[in-house]
This record gives structure tokens, C-alpha cells and sequence, in this order.
């Protein structure tokens, strides 16, 4: 089910409801201790109302938990693809651990964006007042990845290991020209050892640039 929806906020759904109901029953058919806790964290939060970009793709309330969706989607098929090309890759990509990373790894956003008016010329080329967001971290100043796994262990959410890897580095894509040496080594180590990684990041990636994008 590919939630393919344009990323402008004329074309916003007008509910949310039944992608949320989607996003926990995925999560809780994992079984994986913390579920609830994070569940009731993301209510808190405002997890399943918030935008998933400010001004990119799908910036509009509830786009968040539609695009973990569709990289929770994208993720399931590259797995399928990959096990049928080489079967020993069942193990390495358990589908729990492929759910969990997919539809957590923005964690992070749950609680960045604010509700405001923005000023934006109109078909006439007069400024109006038209509702958008801003992105406001100062609650948790960790970074995007890194704070998305913090906050999933700290609300007692059980990861592995490569479960781990995969949220921590799946904006490297993005942020490893901005990073250090060490940090760079860490990311190509973790590479290496964790193919869930590689499936998070395509997934992310194609999600957002091409199921979510509008090609008009």
C-alpha cells in the first residue's frame, strides 16, 4: 500500500485516522517490548498530526506518519527483492527489525514542528497569510538520527543492534559531508556490517523523492 500523496498542502488528506490506526498495528505486530510506550510518547508528542518536511515533501498535518509509512512500504519490497535474489538474506533482514527501523527512523520529528502563518503571494501576486511550519529543536538538541534512538531507548523501546545502525545512519546520505573522519569511519563500518542500513536508507530515499514527489 503506497500512500502515493503530493507533496503540497492543497493535496493534504483530511484525515489522518487511518493511517495512525496502520502505523501501530505494524508496530505493535512486531511484539517488540516498549511498543506501547512509544505509541503513547508519539500521542504525546504530537507524532501522528505533525508535517514530514516544512516546506518539501508531504508538509502538512499527518504527513509524518504517511511517510513513515511509505518507507516502511518501500523497505518490506526491497527486502522481498533482495531475499528472492539471495535467500541468505532472510536472516539478515528479519522483517520485525525492517518494521521497526522503517517506521521509526524519523522519531526525531515527533516533536519539532509549530503551527505558523506564513506569508505567500497568491495567483495575483499578492502576499496573503497562508498556515505552515517551523522546525524548533531546542526541547532535544541531539542531531536528527542520533536523537531518534536516544529517545526510542530511553521510552524503553528494545532495538538491536543493526536496528540501532540503520536509524542512527540513515541521513548520512545527507549529513556525511558535514561530518568528521571518525564519524565518516563509523558510518562506513556500520555500512559494512548492517545491511538493514542500506534498505532504510533507499527506502527514505525513494519514498520521499519519487512516491511523494510531484511530477506535474
Amino acid at each position: 500500500m503506497l500512500l502515493n500523496t503530493k507533496n503540497n498542502t492543497q493535496n493534504a488528506p483530511t484525515m489522518t485516522k487511518d493511517n495512525k490506526q496502520e502505523f501501530c498495528e505494524r508496530l505493535r505486530k512486531t511484539n517488540r517490548e516498549g511498543v506501547e510506550n512509544i505509541i503513547a510518547l508519539f500521542e504525546e508528542q504530537g507524532f501522528f498530526t505533525a508535517p514530514a518536511s516544512t516546506r518539501f515533501h508531504l508538509n502538512y498535518e499527518g504527513g509524518l506518519v504517511e511517510h513513515s509509512l511509505n518507507v516502511c512500504d518501500m523497505a518490506l519490497e526491497i527486502r522481498n527483492m533482495l531475499i528472492g535474489r539471495d535467500d541468505t538474506l532472510r536472516e539478515l533482514l528479519p522483517e520485525d527489525s525492517v518494521i521497526i527501523a522503517s517506521l521509526l527512523h524519523d522519531t526525531c520529528k515527533g516533536d519539532i514542528y509549530k503551527p505558523v502563518m506564513k506569508k505567500q503571494k497568491n495567483q495575483f501576486g499578492v502576499w496573503t497569510d497562508v498556515p505552515g511550519y517551523d522546525v524548533d529543536y531546542s526541547s532535544f538538541p541531539l542531531g536528527h538520527s542520533e536523537k531518534s534512538v536516544i529517545v526510542l531507548l530511553q521510552n524503553g523501546l528494545e532495538l538491536t543492534d543493526d536496528e540501532i545502525m540503520a536509524i542512527r545512519w540513515h541521513m548520512n546520505a545527507w549529513d556525511l559531508p558535514f561530518q568528521s573522519p571518525e564519524a565518516k569511519s563509523n558510518y562506513n563500518t556500520a555500512k559494512n556490517l548492517c545491511p538493514l542500513l542500506s534498505v532504510i536508507q533507499a527506502a527514505d530515499k525513494l519514498a520521499a523523492n519519487i512516491i511523494e514527489n510531484s511530477f506535474d
